[in-house]
């Protein structure tokens, strides 16, 4: 085994020797960065429908948002690590680079199979941004002085979520769905140069041998199971060869992959990390949380077009008030817990407020207007501002020195994979409510035609993939195809608040997970280095 080489050997403690000016660009040139990866996941869906007009393949689809999803998923824990081992700086220029070359090359795919696959490319790239953007500065702050920057990391991805549509929108209409991938080159260029000229190597002067057998197990495990949940069911069932292999080899892979980080001298994702009580608490509440936060974004759209009746376009619209509500709600938190050194009572007040934002949202009826969504959006918002930029400033203070980078990519990772599996479960939810409440409205619809048409009729034919207008699917009359909407609408309010209620459940379980989170007191320092690991 080759020598570990002790943190304290080569530190720097860059919270003291870099000027502020320096901190600022740094953290310019990484927010820019994170801007990017997190745009990329909202700009992108505005252009599906031209590409598929341009590219064909529309069974293909999904996976131009899935490859990116697993791609960046997958690799943010490994990302933590190397940068631990080589330096920030190194890991984020490396991200940026592949970033803008999938962005280049997704730009002139000429098939929908080269554009899967240079958009993995690109989720390759994003996860370098996204891991190590949390960890930078947790190198240029102590915790104590950490907080007020840790608030700018969650505004970055709720302005993405507003600035991505329409921005997609535009660029689709004016120019081309290319622009949507050639936008990212400029931006990225001005965050490479800001990078090169500004950030040093941000190392924590521990040198240890890369775990590549765990890197490949962590892969085989996250991998197929993330495939296995978002694969279109449709064409591949729960019950299908497909997934069911998938989750075999993810449960396989994942064992395998205890074992070998149970033995490794320097492990990927070192085990001993769960030890700590905090990263474990925040780890598991980071699960609850990721797919909470995803059934209240994916479904508003589908809520606000069929339920309320406003366009595609205004539907994206009504994301901008939670989006400036999670951003008040990250800074102000931000701000008292820099003033009071606190965190734990505001960051259970926040998951309070959460929770009863979903309440809100799943006692909504057919009869909501606009602004009623909205006004449940801004209570969301507030109380899910302070749990990102605080539940990572709670890890890097509990993380001993030489590990902030891989504990930092351990939240964020089991924050993305709550977001599939929540994803995976919501779309359950919406597709069976949705079957269900379609069959017990439109039932005494088609018990009115006469017994010759009744007997064509087979409503298994109206599902959430094939909704359109059930008056003209089942062929009913004229005067009957009002009630039909109507059903549709009832149905579709009964299943997205179905969802909404699961999601406040999911973030009262945060909630409890969160109470035996200890209140470590905030390091006005760096802290002395931890000992390097004993040898195995």
């Amino acid at each position: 085994m080759p020598p570990i080489t002790s943190a304290s050997q080569a530190r720097i403690d860059y919270a003291s020797t870099l000027s502020p000016q320096t901190k600022l660009y740094i953290l310019a040139g990484v927010l820019l960065g994170l801007f990017l990866a997190a745009l990329d996941q909202t700009i992108v869906a505005t252009a599906l429908p031209a590409i598929v007009a341009d590219l064909a393949g529309i069974r293909l689809l999904a996976w131009v948002s899935t490859g990116y999803l697993v791609a960046s998923t997958a690799m943010v824990p490994i990302y933590g690590k190397l940068s631990d081992l080589y330096g920030r700086r190194a890991i984020v220029l490396f991200g940026i680079v592949v970033f803008l070359a999938g962005s280049a090359l997704c730009g002139i795919a000429a098939s929908m199979i080269q554009l899967v696959l240079f958009r993995v490319l690109q989720g390759i790239g994003a996860a370098a941004l996204t891991s190590t953007a949390f960890a930078v500065p947790a190198d240029l702050y102590a915790p104590a002085q950490r907080a007020r920057y840790m608030g700018l990391f969650g505004a970055v991805f709720a302005l993405s979520s507003v600035i991505g549509p329409n921005l997609g929108g535009f660029l689709t209409d004016a120019l081309s769905w290319r622009w949507v991938f050639y936008v990212n080159v400029p931006v990225g260029i001005v965050a490479l140069v800001l990078v090169i000229a500004k950030m040093p190597t941000l190392s924590s002067g521990v040198r240890q041998p890369i775990d590549w057998a765990g890197t490949a197990l962590l892969i085989l495990a996250v991998v197929p199971l993330l495939l296995g949940l978002t694969l279109d069911k449709s064409a591949y069932p729960w019950s299908s060869p497909m997934v069911l292999g998938l989750f075999a080899l993810a449960a396989i892979s994942t064992a395998l992959f205890l074992l070998v980080e149970s033995r490794a001298p320097a492990p990927v994702l070192p085990l001993d990390l769960f030890a700590n009580r905090t990263i474990a608490v925040v780890s598991m509440a980071s699960v609850f949380m990721g797919a909470a936060f995803m059934g209240a974004v994916f479904f508003l759209s589908l809520f606000m077009v069929n339920v309320v009746g406003v366009s595609a376009t205004a539907a994206g619209s009504t994301l901008m008030p939670l989006t400036l509500a999670v951003v008040a709600g990250a800074m102000t938190s931000s701000l008292f817990v820099q003033r009071l050194g606190r965190y734990k009572f505001i960051i259970l007040g926040g998951f309070l407020v959460a929770a009863a934002g979903f309440v809100l949202l799943a006692r909504m009826d057919p009869s909501v207007t606009r602004w009623g969504v909205t006004w449940r959006m801004i209570v969301l918002g507030l109380g899910l501002g302070p749990a990102m930029p605080l539940l990572n400033l709670v890890v890097q203070n509990a993380a001993p020195f030489g590990r902030v980078g891989v504990a930092t990519g351990v939240r964020q990772f089991f924050m993305q994979m709550g977001g599939a599996i929540g994803l995976a479960f919501f779309g359950v939810v919406l597709s069976t409510v949705l079957a269900a409440e379609l069959r017990a409205g439109l039932t005494p619809l088609v018990a009115q035609l006469p017994p010759s048409v009744r007997q064509q009729v087979n409503l298994d034919r109206i599902g959430a993939g094939r909704i359109g207008n059930p008056g003209s699917q089942l062929n009913l009359p004229a005067e009957l195809r009002p009630a039909a909407r109507a059903v549709v609408r009832n149905a579709f309010a009964a299943a997205v608040t179905r969802i909404y209620g699961y999601a406040a459940a999911l973030m009262l379980a945060s909630f409890l997970v969160l109470v035996a989170l200890p209140e470590t007191p905030l390091l006005s320092s760096q802290g002395p280095p931890a000992p390097p690991p004993p040898p195995a």
